[in-house]
């Protein structure tokens, strides 16, 4: 299903002036039988919260690494729609095509939805890269069978790099643009911060 799906992907910028970005992630709640999802919307590009969204699902689907969207997908979506209006970009806790199937759960929500995604991980799920420089938005490209596949960002100094890559809708220097440019004073975007914080703080 992933290989079929990826060949809808566009890879390249198809998106509208960005006011809504949307950070996207997933907890898991009574022993990982629930899947708790966190949408935190924010204005772009001043990054207050304009809105938020929990929503809970029965976990289905064991956990398989590169298989991560068949899990997590079902609660995202129903958190998706509690919002009053869709967002203009999401930001996913997650790979993009930087996946061994190129498809990745923000590529598999971004096309789901026909919202433009990028995926914004913590490490690295395949691919080679060199260590970026230590500098604020420095990066580096991360490889995968000849082809750049994302790429290794520095959002501050002294601290790991993220791992970035386009989902779908979003090139890759425009996925950085957004990272970078919803990032403050941590190594997260705010997004993330926020739907983190909603994912997976207390119930």
């Amino acid at each position: 299903m992933q290989r079929e799906l990826r060949a809808h992907l566009i890879l390249t910028d198809h998106l509208e002036p960005v006011r809504r970005v949307a950070g996207v992630d997933v907890g898991f709640e009574a022993a990982g039988t629930v899947t708790r999802a966190a949408v935190a919307v924010l204005r772009y590009p001043e990054l207050d919260v304009l809105e938020t969204a929990i929503a809970r699902r029965p976990t289905a689907f064991p956990y398989i690494p590169g298989l991560l969207s068949f899990r997590e997908l079902p609660a995202v979506l129903a958190a998706l729609e509690q919002l009053r209006e869709p967002p203009d970009l999401l930001l996913c806790d997650g790979q993009g095509i930087a996946h061994p199937r190129r498809f990745g759960i923000a590529s598999h929500l971004g096309l789901l939805v026909d919202i433009p995604a990028i995926g914004v991980a913590k490490t690295r799920l395949c691919g080679t890269h060199e260590e970026p420089p230590n500098q604020r938005g420095a990066w580096t490209p991360l490889w995968g069978q000849g082809e750049i596949i994302g790429a290794v960002l520095r959002t501050r100094p002294g601290v790991k790099p993220l791992y970035i890559s386009p989902g779908h809708r979003v090139g890759l220097e425009t996925a950085l643009a957004y990272v970078m440019g919803c990032c403050t004073r941590y190594r997260l975007p705010e997004t993330t911060r926020h739907a983190h914080r909603l994912a997976s703080g207390p119930r």
